[in-house]
């Protein structure tokens, strides 16, 4: 089994994840940890090449559940997995988990990746994921209705779940 599960920032994709890799007995991918480098360096941005051969060889095996929406590897994580989880929760749901867990992180300076940590002075800036959740809701949800209804993608078993709720007991679903 494979798993990607998407969704905008703050929708819990990681949790989901996580908590499906041990119900599963999955291999957790977390494409945040891939692509952010020391000091919010993204390779995304700086070196896409690099961030899809890292998520390639990720994703080569035949067992995982990989949460994250990265364009530069939408196609590679997408073709290989076989169910996709897409967490469509309402914006008001997103912004007060998003706000929550930045304020949550800016706190206990817990290191997220590769030594970087959330620093509230960023919140602001169009990068930052309170931003970046509410500037992109409604985009996003556009952008994957279209890339989900394209031929490429027809062999994915699609859950749209839209209020958490919905993700309790995602196992028995799949």
């Amino acid at each position: 089994m494979r798993i990607v599960i998407i969704g905008t920032s703050g929708s819990g994709k990681s949790t989901l994840a996580k908590r499906l890799a041990v119900s599963l007995g999955l291999t957790h991918i977390e494409l945040d940890a891939i692509n952010w480098q020391p000091g919010w360096v993204g390779l995304h941005q700086t070196d896409p090449d690099e961030f899809l051969r890292r998520t390639q060889a990720a994703i080569a095996g035949e067992h995982w559940v990989c949460d994250g929406n990265y364009v530069a590897v939408r196609d590679a994580v997408w073709q290989r997995a076989d169910h996709l989880i897409w967490l469509d929760y309402d914006r008001p749901v997103i912004m007060r988990r998003v706000i929550a867990r930045s304020v949550a992180r800016a706190l206990d300076q817990k290191e997220l990746w590769n030594s970087n940590r959330e620093d509230w002075r960023q919140w602001l800036h169009a990068s930052h994921p309170i931003r970046w959740a509410w500037d992109t809701w409604a985009d996003r949800r556009v952008r994957f209705e279209t890339a989900l209804a394209e031929e490429r993608y027809a062999h994915l078993q699609v859950m749209r779940l839209r209020r958490p709720k919905e993700a309790e007991g995602v196992e028995g679903r799949l």
